[in-house]
């Protein structure tokens, strides 16, 4: 369900998830702290829907991904916006970076490296064939001020590394088009798991390069199963059952470590979370799991 935005607020939310398969409880945990976050601070909340990646994507997973967000009494402002709709703009953006040769053309394959990519293609402004498209990171520290992490600092050449904004396959990479999309979506604030921690620096730089104005940033911590994995759907997170949406919004709520309200409908549950919403309170979860059988 959509709401319209009249005026520019100073709080803009969102969630942004990935058409790989319907919600399971981590992304409505990701979802609801988004959301309640937003909410709470008397700000908007936008959906997008970051379908960049076709070969992994589920051709009904976005509309399935909005029926369950209607039914679990999320509340959007404007249309739910998808990725896939702004590839020129990405292109615009990378070209900025090409000319000013922030960039370099890279044949490397993930396996030839152990973490932090070592800068091998490093000033490589042309090269024939598939090459993906990195931006390099100067020896400089980020730093920041997580709305629940804390203070961060990130050396970004010795931490990060040079990192892909066109993937060899032709097809943009996520910190690319999420920068664009929140710097084009007036978005404030990015309220999302501690697995996308290391990205914040990254996020950092590319929006300074393109002279984007700053956000603020938060990272909850995210859900993990009984043998401390990630939930998530490539790991076969099982889907939100929507018969019990009450009962999973208050299991999102108590992973996060929130009042637990009494109501009984979606929207109630979610109006009174609004209200009792305790961002200083989340950093308790950071040893919580949930059983995935």
């Amino acid at each position: 369900m959509a709401l319209g935005m009249e005026s520019k607020p100073n709080y803009l939310g969102r969630f942004a998830p990935s058409p790989t398969g319907p919600l399971h409880f981590g992304s409505l945990v990701a979802a609801l702290a988004s959301y309640l976050d937003a909410r709470h601070h008397k700000g908007a909340w936008l959906l997008r829907i970051e379908d960049l990646d076709p070969p992994r994507e589920q051709p009904d997973a976005p509309q399935t991904i909005i029926e369950q967000l209607t039914h679990l009494g999320f509340q959007w402002d404007g249309e739910p916006t998808y990725q896939s709709h702004n590839l020129d703009r990405y292109q615009q953006c990378l070209d900025q970076l090409i000319d000013r040769e922030l960039t370099f053309m890279c044949t490397c394959s993930r396996k030839s490296f152990q973490q932090v990519y070592p800068g091998k293609c490093r000033g490589i402004l042309h090269q024939p064939g598939p090459h993906a498209v990195r931006l390099e990171v100067p020896n400089v520290v980020i730093y920041f001020s997580d709305l629940i992490q804390g203070q961060q600092s990130f050396h970004l050449r010795e931490d990060i590394g040079d990192f892909i904004l066109r993937r060899k396959d032709g097809l943009f990479a996520y910190q690319l088009a999420v920068v664009v999309d929140d710097q084009d979506q007036n978005v404030t604030h990015v309220i999302r798991g501690s697995d996308l921690l290391d990205s914040t620096p990254k996020q950092i730089w590319l929006a300074q390069c393109l002279n984007f104005r700053p956000l603020k940033f938060g990272h909850f911590p995210v859900v993990v199963d009984a043998s401390g994995q990630k939930l998530s759907k490539q790991a076969h997170a099982k889907s939100i059952d929507l018969s019990e949406s009450v009962q999973a919004l208050k299991q999102a709520l108590k992973f996060l470590r929130q009042p637990i309200p009494t109501n009984n409908t979606p929207q109630l549950v979610l109006d009174q979370a609004i209200k009792n919403w305790q961002r200083n309170d989340i950093l308790s979860v950071m040893s919580a799991h949930i059983d995935s059988d």
